[in-house]
């Protein structure tokens, strides 16, 4: 087995490249993957992120090579150090995304290559001066983001290069539409469906005409130019119930309504997101027909000159 080569993306590993990046993706969320487009577009440009993509001022995505085959990569942000950024993120640098494969039989030294690039991102960051160092997973795709504990091969080798999880943890749920409740009449509650922030928004209104709460659902999570094949798919964009309409009854009914204009858009699955810590609404999910997909681990720093432990388990959810 020849030695790993570590240099910078170039076009023609685009296949190699969005293949792997696909493996990563599959482990989180059934029946997504991405297109060439999709990745490509990504490197140079993340227009999803609307608020911190303009601070980038620098890009660079690395890979390491064997025999001509792609066996991981790696992409880098750096942030601007003017007042325009937010201060987290200011004079920041960043992996965006680190993927490689686990080893196996016929790539028995990935782990080797792996630690090789990762050797080369913390030199990027180096180079660069920046004040921080960040680490995530947040692949061009639904739902891939923060560092998936589907992923513990990208954990372990976080760890054991000196990053550690200083962010929260939230759960990923996923739900079939047809699982979930049906409407029933309610003589003093009305719903209306309207724009919202992110997605359609339906909104509860008691016989008095006041607001008890909402629910948005997104059904666009891939933009069509890009090529993400997600079909069925949307997520719980906001759920907001007001402090004194607060209990699971409106929830549920909520989610009906959501359901229902769900099944019109041939809309067959349905994501949702809640912090670890938020025992009641994670408790309303999984009562209205939910299951944990997985659990991912928010904001990696790294702390310079220090080693992390050797390979963790997954917690197996």
């Amino acid at each position: 087995m020849s030695a790993p080569l570590v240099r910078p993306f170039r076009r023609d590993d685009r296949d190699q490249l969005t293949e792997l990046i696909n493996a990563h993706v599959a482990a989180v969320v059934p029946g997504v993957s991405v297109s060439v487009n999709t990745v490509l577009s990504d490197l140079e440009r993340q227009p999803d992120e609307f608020i911190t993509d303009p601070w980038v001022a620098e890009r660079t995505t690395l890979v390491a090579e064997q025999r001509r085959y792609v066996v991981a990569a790696a992409h880098l942000l750096r942030y601007r150090a003017d007042a325009e950024v937010g201060e987290t993120y200011r004079d920041a640098g960043e992996i965006d995304w680190f993927v490689y494969r686990p080893p196996a039989s016929f790539w028995p030294d990935s782990e080797a290559a792996a630690d090789q690039l990762m050797a080369a991102c913390l030199a990027q960051l180096a180079r660069w001066k920046v004040r921080v160092r960040y680490a995530g997973g947040a692949l061009p795709a639904p739902v891939v983001y923060g560092l998936p504990r589907t992923w513990p091969h990208i954990r372990a080798l976080y760890e054991r290069s000196g990053f550690r999880n200083t962010g929260n943890t939230e759960v990923i749920f996923i739900a079939r539409v047809a699982d979930l409740p049906a409407p029933e009449p309610r003589a003093d509650l009305r719903f209306e469906r309207t724009l919202g922030e992110c997605g359609t928004r339906f909104t509860a209104y008691d016989d008095t005409g006041g607001a008890l709460g909402f629910i948005e659902v997104d059904t666009s999570l891939a933009r069509p130019e890009r090529h993400t094949r997600a079909p069925g798919l949307a997520d719980i964009g906001n759920l907001h119930i007001a402090p004194a309409a607060r209990g699971a009854a409106l929830e549920l009914q909520l989610l009906a309504q959501a359901a229902a204009w769900l099944r019109l858009c041939d809309v067959d699955r349905l994501l949702a997101y809640e912090p670890s810590e938020d025992e009641a609404s994670i408790a309303v999910l999984l009562d209205a027909g939910f299951r944990e997909l997985t659990r991912t681990d928010r904001q990696w720093e790294h702390r310079p000159g220090s080693r992390g432990p050797g390979p963790v388990q997954s917690p197996g959810r």
